[in-house]
């Protein structure tokens, strides 16, 4: 039994490692300075460059796609990556917008890795929503991930996604015992929609992980871009107001260094 190496390369893209699978979340690999629209007059600008280059993340069994329509979460590097990709699972209106042989699930779904030499990765997309009520027609529709294979002894690794904390992100805590939480956060905000949040607080994710539990807590998706309202060291504050059992549980990696968070023996 292997254990569980992260290596986060920026904003919500992450190297997952475990028992020879290569998996990647949210590709995101543009250099910085270029703006981006996502609907409805809201954009932002890309502040930062990812730690790694996709030349140096080396050859992928899937890519975990929370969601294609927003730049933050795939960008036109991560867009092109993503053909050198097995495997890719994202909505399924993602899928259709993406086409070929992408793999499109709705919340509660399963599919399956397979490939001989490895244990079988069944993956379950989780629920999302980036924004507050009602606002799929505007923000659309994203998904998380949970991934299970034979062999685990903690739990579960469950990716957020980009989402607010409501009662379908809870529904996790009923469904799954999670080993290592990797937790979208940053407060995403636009100018045209004021106070409205679109991603977690820090203070969600904090209480989101005390129904939760994970071993371990990883935070994502809070730095690099303009309309991400808070950055590494609101994330710190608010963990460091946690009581301490919980506060342990959080780890902030650096960029681009791959990180081991425990073994599942």
């Amino acid at each position: 039994m292997t254990g569980i190496r992260l290596t986060h390369i920026g904003g919500p893209t992450v190297l997952i490692e475990a028992e020879g699978w290569r998996i990647l979340t949210d590709p995101t690999f543009d250099p910085p300075g270029k703006t981006y629209t996502f609907g409805w007059g809201s954009k932002s600008t890309k502040l930062s460059g990812p730690a790694l280059a996709p030349d140096d993340i080396g050859p992928l069994h899937a890519v975990l796609l929370s969601h294609d329509h927003h730049a933050d979460n795939l960008d036109d590097a991560g867009r092109a990556l993503l053909a050198a990709a097995p495997t890719v699972i994202t909505t399924t209106v993602g899928a259709r917008r993406l086409g070929g042989t992408v793999r499109g699930l709705d919340p509660w779904d399963t599919t399956r890795l397979d490939e001989t030499g490895k244990p079988t990765i069944e993956v379950t997309a989780t629920p999302c929503r980036h924004g507050p009520p009602l606002s799929r027609p505007i923000a659309g529709y994203v998904i998380g991930f949970a991934l299970r294979w034979d062999g685990q002894r903690n739990g579960v690794v469950w990716v957020s996604g980009d989402t607010v904390l409501y009662n379908g992100v809870r529904q996790v805590v009923d469904r799954f015992d999670v080993d290592v939480a990797i937790v979208h956060m940053g407060e995403v905000r636009f100018p045209i929609t004021g106070p409205v949040r679109y991603s977690m607080t820090a203070r969600d994710a904090v209480e989101l992980c005390g129904e939760l539990r994970p071993r371990v807590a990883i935070p994502v998706h809070y730095e690099g871009w303009s309309h991400f309202h808070e950055g590494r060291d609101a994330v710190e504050r608010e963990i460091g107001r946690a009581p301490s059992e919980l506060r342990d549980v959080f780890r902030l990696i650096p960029l681009g260094e791959p990180v081991e968070v425990g073994d599942q023996s």
